[in-house]
């Protein structure tokens, strides 16, 4: 198991969004700030709903930093739920009375359930596991809002790895059928060559201006329709030192451990590395990459003029940048609802509606990030150990240099 790992609690409408992070070394600075700049980004995108009207997330630090530094115990983190006021009875965690006739001055009025589960969420197969009669029981766990405390703990990874030279950005590539052109391959080589400030500009997190405009436009549609639209989104990380992950074990492999961390987002049915689904209808000759001999003041070297691996080779970091893809389904919830089946009765009605978001994938990039972030800071803390960031820093710098005496690799 690695040394770096997060757990999360809550609920959707509960006091609070809860996030347990160990394993980040002593010494990192860290404020607040750094972590409520992603969970605003992560409220922000055209196609949400009124819940983000409601929300002010806000990091308060409960454990682990003191005086803008982390400690290197575990670092608890909570985003308080402003909404949980106006659902303080629905959600109380106390017994209702047992004769409802005479309830107790401590008591609380047992609410109705939902029996309605939606298609395409978790409703159906959570009642089913937990053998819940109540749909919130499972739709206020399964909620996209628990996403907010793998932001927090991902800000906290972000940070550390900024301090060993790592970037993490996310961009949009589609919503519905509207797709941004492609770049020709220039951001698998150069992610600097996207125009990042305008991504993060942009209402749908999309650096091109026309293809944004009519996601936009394809979002109202929707909406007026009373329907839900999935998309793709990319994360792109450069910066990275090769070798992280590995080969010997399953749990090494850097593209499995990447893949589940994307797969595990809410609604992400889909992610490959690079152009991977692409290129499973090419020839070997047109999708591995070739290598060369570079030259430069420290001598020969070996250089790499494409990246269609996409940052992976055999389970690991190859040191170019890393470029994964996550396909979201349209969001379950639809004001326009599906038939579904009533658990109470087992008739036919239409599907149970939630106040939800027509599209969530300009959100859902800034949750990739953090996911990707998370398995990275881990995957470093593996390879390179360190109780202190100091510590973590001279270790990957001595393997550098070593890579690079030998004319292996040449970080850019």
């Amino acid at each position: 198991m690695s040394r770096l790992r997060i757990s999360t609690a809550g609920e959707s409408h509960g006091p609070g969004e809860v996030c347990l992070l160990e394993g980040i070394p002593a010494g990192l600075g860290l404020s607040s700030a750094d972590i409520d700049r992603d969970l605003a980004r992560r409220q922000q995108g055209y196609g949400r709903g009124g819940r983000m009207a409601i929300e002010t997330d806000h990091a308060c630090f409960l454990a682990g930093v003191r005086l803008g530094r982390t400690l290197g115990t575990p670092i608890a983190i909570l985003v308080e739920n402003r909404d949980h006021a106006n659902w303080r009875a629905l959600m109380s965690p106390d017994s209702p009375p047992a004769d409802e006739t005479q309830p107790d001055a401590s008591s609380v009025a047992r609410p109705s359930p939902v029996t309605v589960p939606r298609p395409g969420h978790a409703d159906l197969a959570g009642l089913m596991k937990y053998g819940h009669d109540d749909v919130r029981d499972v739709l206020e766990r399964a909620s996209a809002r628990e996403t907010v405390g793998r932001v927090a703990g991902g800000a906290v990874c972000r940070r550390l790895l900024s301090e060993l030279g790592v970037t993490v950005a996310g961009r949009v590539l589609s919503i519905g059928d509207v797709t941004a052109p492609p770049d020709g391959g220039a951001s698998f080589l150069d992610p600097t060559s996207v125009d990042w400030e305008a991504v993060e500009r942009s209402p749908v997190a999309c650096a091109d201006a026309a293809a944004g405009k009519a996601m936009c436009a394809a979002v109202d549609d929707a909406r007026a329709r009373g329907e839900s639209l999935g998309g793709v989104f990319e994360i792109l990380c450069w910066g990275l030192t090769p070798g992280l992950g590995g080969y010997g074990t399953l749990d090494e492999r850097l593209d499995g451990r990447l893949m589940g961390a994307l797969g595990s987002i809410p609604a992400v049915k889909g992610v490959q590395v690079g152009d991977a689904f692409a290129d499973a209808r090419l020839p070997g000759s047109e999708v591995h990459d070739p290598t060369y001999v570079g030259r430069d003041s420290l001598g020969d070297h070996i250089e790499r003029r494409s990246n269609r691996a996409g940052g992976l080779e055999g389970g690991m970091t190859n040191g170019m940048p890393l470029v994964l893809r996550a396909s979201m389904k349209p969001i379950p919830t639809l004001t326009d609802p599906l038939p579904a089946v009533d658990i109470q009765g087992l008739y036919e009605v239409k599907a149970h509606v939630e106040r939800s978001d027509v599209t969530a994938v300009p959100a859902a990039r800034v949750v990739g990030e953090a996911m990707v972030a998370l398995v990275l800071a881990a995957a470093y803390c593996d390879k390179f150990g360190g109780d202190s960031l100091d510590q973590l820093r001279d270790a990957v710098q001595r393997y550098e240099r070593t890579v690079e005496a030998r004319g292996l690799w040449r970080r850019s």
